[in-house]
C-alpha cells in the first residue's frame, strides 16, 4: 500500500499537534491545579427561590464552625444575588452558586477564578482569596441583551 509523501506530512502533523494539545493540557491541570469542578449536584431551577438554601433570604455570606466562609448566590438575568459579598482574606471560601434560568459565567478577573453556572445544577467552587482589594464579578457566558450588564463587587477584607 503506497501513501503519497503529502499525506504522510498531514497524518504527523495532526498526530503530533493532537499529542501535543494533551500535553498540555495536562500540564495546566497538575502544575496549574486547573480542572473541572466535580461537585454535581442537581436541583430544580423552576423553585429554586424556594428551596431552602438559595431563598432571598438565605443568601450571602455566612461564616462555618470550622473558621471557613460558604458564600451562597443566585446567578441571573442580569445580575448576582447579593450584588456584593465581602469575604475575609487567606480564609477557605466555598462558592455554592445556581441559576433559575439561563447558563451564565462566574469570573473574578485578576484572581484566576472562574466557573460555569447551569441551570439545574448548584456550582460549587472552593477558593483561598490571597490579596485584599475591591474585585468585580463577572458573567463570561452569553446570557442575553442585558449580559454586559450583568456583573457585581466582590470585596475581600483583612481577616
Amino acid at each position: 500500500m503506497h501513501i503519497d509523501k503529502l499525506e504522510k506530512f498531514w497524518i504527523w502533523l495532526t498526530t503530533i499537534t493532537a499529542f501535543a494539545a494533551t500535553g498540555v493540557l495536562g500540564f495546566y491541570a497538575l502544575h496549574l491545579n486547573i480542572h473541572p469542578p466535580s461537585n454535581v449536584e442537581t436541583i430544580d431551577s423552576s423553585r429554586l427561590h424556594l428551596s431552602k438554601e438559595f431563598n432571598e433570604n438565605n443568601l450571602g455570606v455566612k461564616k462555618n464552625a470550622d473558621g471557613s466562609v460558604t458564600v451562597t448566590l443566585v446567578a441571573a438575568r442580569y445580575g448576582f444575588f447579593p450584588s456584593h459579598i465581602k469575604v475575609p482574606a487567606n480564609t477557605p471560601v466555598k462558592l455554592r452558586i445556581a441559576s433559575p434560568d439561563v447558563l451564565h459565567g462566574f469570573h473574578v478577573p485578576g484572581l484566576n477564578f472562574a466557573t460555569m453556572v447551569i441551570p439545574g445544577y448548584v456550582s460549587e467552587v472552593h477558593a483561598k482569596f490571597p490579596k485584599t482589594g475591591e474585585f468585580f464579578l463577572l458573567c463570561n457566558e452569553f446570557c442575553g441583551l442585558g449580559h454586559d450588564h450583568m456583573w457585581s463587587k466582590l470585596t475581600v477584607t483583612n481577616k
